[in-house]
């Protein structure tokens, strides 16, 4: 396996991205072109085609980008399947990663993929299972929300206060239900 190739081919991706999201920031996705990507990353256009077929490809690795490091952030949780309901990492994670969030806001990825799981489980103490989709639909968008403002403000509160706000909206349910909820794994 040839590394000093797959290091560069990792290091052109890395700048490409981080161009685009620059760029992202001031023009939509339609208004990017090839070359002034190319040109903010110092890079030729042969090196964009060798990674992505054109800016919409190269739009749908950022997302997959984003999906990858949320799913990091939780990948014990994933591999216990179930839900720890910790969103002060992912809150850390978004502030440290401000450009990378606002990008997938701005390509409308915060409709097509939740940086969140639901927790069904709670939706059956909460709710006794019924209108689910309804319950999960408020949840992500409300959710997004938050976020969406606080990046839009430039995440002048500290993840500890964002999160915060989001548990105060459920602290009523938790004190009925906390009789019900089972202990999960730590």
């Amino acid at each position: 396996m040839n590394t000093k190739n797959n290091r560069r081919k990792k290091e052109s991706r890395e700048k490409l991205e981080g161009a685009f999201m620059e760029v992202l920031e001031s023009k939509d996705l339609n208004q990017i072109s090839v070359s002034e990507l190319c040109k903010r990353a110092g890079l030729n256009r042969s090196t964009f085609y060798a990674n992505y077929l054109d800016i919409y490809d190269l739009a749908d690795k950022v997302k997959e980008r984003v999906e990858a490091e949320v799913n990091q952030l939780y990948a014990r949780e994933l591999a216990m399947s179930y839900n720890s309901n910790d969103f002060l990492k992912l809150f850390r994670h978004i502030r440290d990663h401000q450009l990378f969030y606002k990008t997938c806001f701005k390509l409308g990825y915060d409709s097509s993929y939740q940086i969140t799981r639901y927790d069904t489980h709670l939706t059956k103490l909460y709710f006794d299972d019924r209108h689910v989709e309804y319950h999960i639909e408020f949840f992500r968008a409300g959710f997004n929300q938050i976020v969406r403002m606080w990046l839009d403000r430039g995440c002048p509160e500290t993840p500890e206060e964002i999160n915060e706000v989001l548990l105060s909206e459920y602290r009523g349910r938790a004190s009925t239900a906390s009789a019900h909820v089972e202990e999960l794994p730590s």
